[in-house]
């Protein structure tokens, strides 16, 4: 059962990254109309498009030994990710950031102006609004958003066997497992990994849908 043990700390990891950072950018983007947004959002977006691969590859060339830049990385500051689980998780990381920071934007931009201009006004600062009225009005969809993240995560394939490779017992996730027990015409244990991804993922898209679905019943009531 390792790979599941493998898979739930590199979605975790990923997860806790892209709720930090997610939230950030989603605060920053919501924040309305600036210069270069639209260039910022279609950057933060790409992974949705890309090939898993693809963004595999671009991080090997940026973690990798191949330029000045990552050898700088792994022999001076000593930062190696590759064939880690630490690389698996900002492979996940990555690909998940669109879902946090596109769910957490629209919760921050559902807020009413009125709220933030009434903190501008007061004297607060950009910082405190943050805190004190984006957070607390729109916690509800930033907790979904890391949700899906993790579910996003749990699933990598592509890009994390480009970074992180398939060892078993370090970085080989139950995606990873289930291609090699395909490969190696291991059906029963194909059959145990299929079911668990495919119980997890349903489990945690029903309890977001069914978190939503309460928020906007209470709505409703109010």
């Amino acid at each position: 059962m390792s790979p599941l043990w493998v898979s739930a700390k590199v979605a975790l990891v990923a997860a806790v990254l892209v709720l930090v950072l997610g939230t950030i950018a989603a605060w920053r983007l919501a924040q309305g109309k600036f210069r270069g947004k639209a260039l910022i959002e279609t950057f933060l977006t790409l992974p949705l498009i890309l090939p898993p691969t693809v963004v595999g590859y671009y991080l090997l060339v940026v973690f990798g030994r191949g330029t000045a830049w990552g050898q700088w990385l792994n022999d001076f500051a000593g930062i190696r990710l590759l064939f880690t689980w630490e690389g698996a998780a900002l492979a996940a990381a990555i690909m998940s950031f669109p879902l946090m920071v596109k769910t957490a934007a629209a919760a921050m931009e559902s807020i009413e102006r009125e709220y933030i201009e009434t903190a501008r006004t007061s004297g607060a600062t950009e910082w405190q609004i943050f805190r004190h009225v984006y957070i607390p009005l729109s916690y509800k969809g930033i907790l979904a958003g890391a949700v899906l993240a993790f579910a996003r995560g749990l699933g990598e394939f592509g890009a994390t066997l480009m970074v992180a490779g398939n060892i078993p017992g370090r970085t080989q996730t139950l995606p990873l497992a289930l291609y090699n027990a395909v490969e190696s015409g291991n059906d029963n244990a194909a059959l145990l990994y299929t079911v668990i991804l495919t119980i997890t993922g349903f489990a945690i898209l029903w309890g977001v849908q069914q978190y939503q679905q309460y928020l906007t019943t209470a709505r409703a009531e109010k």
